[in-house]
């Protein structure tokens, strides 16, 4: 009696070791990213003469020292976690959104149109309606690339930044002309924002004292409202199918050009509900810079949140307090603004190549595996039988 043992279960957990340890460096390659980015911009920092510990303690301290501070990055970190949800469904439909700019300006001057128009509707009405007003309004803003890439296949990084252009200058024409406050009018000042808002349509404050708004929770419930259409929908599941390759899609009968179209104007949407409430819980009035370059740090919340909604979730709160910290430290430390840009873009761009450096890392390794041809254990020999082993 003879028996020949396996041969293949070692290979087989190394290469299952092999791949955890990868998928783990995938996972961590965003924070790597972020590290890298702060590690240049202190030397940047010693460079102007200014010590990277103390101005990075400046940092941490002014964005999570104390109640103020947590307050001010969480309002920083509604309106990217808002943007970063339509920009999770833009990717995951295959399509680039770089219009969230002008998407929550046009979100902010139809909700303050909204508000303005029907200031004594109760607020339980006019609240959801100026809301649902900044949403449509951005939806139908994205809209239009989308359906310019769904029909023509027109680039739509190109339409969506020249659409950001020409939302900047519908609101200079606006809060210089038709929806300029009387009161400045009145004033000879002409500062160029709207008039007040109703009241009845300011959002919560979730602390006194503080800017933090009730619009943290509805963007924490949107969040979880996207992951169950994403995943747990047939509309979510097409978006995904054509992102991930639309000519298997079209070929199951998915039609295509809608899915395309429908995922711009859901990134649209959550851009303009940005905007949206930004006015309700912040401003409280349409004014220029309201922006203030969310459209472009939602795209990088949402890629540090591996374009997932949830993973959006930490990722905005992250950007927040780098933001709020950032203004800090220009305060305190007596860097120049330019700086402060410079460290902010080094973010960006290592976290966009960080996420590059893992997709290239992914398609290397499916083609690795299915190369690779699929051993079968040899059989065990006992006496005259064989058994598989």
């Amino acid at each position: 009696m003879s028996t020949t043992p396996p041969t293949v279960d070692q290979p087989a957990h190394g290469r299952s070791d092999l791949r955890i340890l990868d998928r783990g460096l995938d996972l961590a390659m965003p924070i790597l990213a972020v590290m890298g980015a702060l590690a240049i911009g202190a030397l940047l920092l010693w460079m102007l003469g200014a010590s990277p510990w103390e101005a990075y303690g400046v940092l941490v301290r002014g964005a999570l020292g104390n109640l103020s501070g947590i307050a001010q990055t969480l309002t920083k970190a509604t309106p990217l976690l808002l943007v970063g949800l339509g920009i999770c469904i833009a990717f995951r439909g295959g399509v680039i959104n770089i219009g969230g700019e002008g998407q929550i300006i046009v979100g902010a001057l139809a909700a303050s149109a909204v508000a303005l128009v029907l200031p004594t509707w109760p607020g339980f009405l006019l609240l959801p309606l100026t809301l649902l007003g900044g949403a449509v309004a951005g939806g139908l803003w994205g809209g239009v690339p989308g359906v310019l890439k769904a029909r023509l296949n027109v680039n739509e990084i190109l339409s969506t930044v020249m659409m950001n252009q020409i939302a900047l200058q519908l609101m200079n024409f606006l809060l210089r002309g038709p929806m300029l406050d009387p009161e400045q009018v009145k004033a000879g000042t002409n500062i160029p924002q709207s008039a007040a808002l109703p009241e009845s349509v300011w959002l919560t404050r979730l602390i006194p004292r503080t800017l933090l708004h009730g619009g943290l929770i509805l963007a924490l419930v949107l969040a979880v409202l996207v992951y169950l259409l994403l995943w747990r929908t047939t509309i979510g599941y097409r978006i995904r199918a054509v992102g991930r390759n639309r000519n298997a899609s079209r070929y199951a009968g998915i039609p295509v050009q809608r899915y395309l179209a429908l995922s711009m104007i859901l990134s649209g949407a959550f851009a303009g509900l940005a905007g949206a409430v930004e006015v309700t819980g912040v401003h409280h009035r349409m004014l220029e810079g309201l922006s203030g370059g969310y459209g472009f740090s939602g795209i990088v919340a949402a890629l540090f949140g591996k374009l997932h909604p949830l993973g959006a979730i930490p990722a905005s709160f992250l950007f927040g307090s780098l933001l709020v910290g950032a203004d800090r430290m220009q305060r305190a430390i007596q860097v120049p603004n330019a700086m402060i840009v410079a460290l902010q873009g080094l973010v960006v761009l290592f976290v966009v190549a960080s996420d590059y450096y893992v997709r290239r890392r992914t398609r290397r390794r499916v083609r690795v595996e299915q190369d690779q041809p699929t051993v079968s254990p040899q059989p065990v020999v006992v006496g005259e039988e064989v058994t598989g082993g």
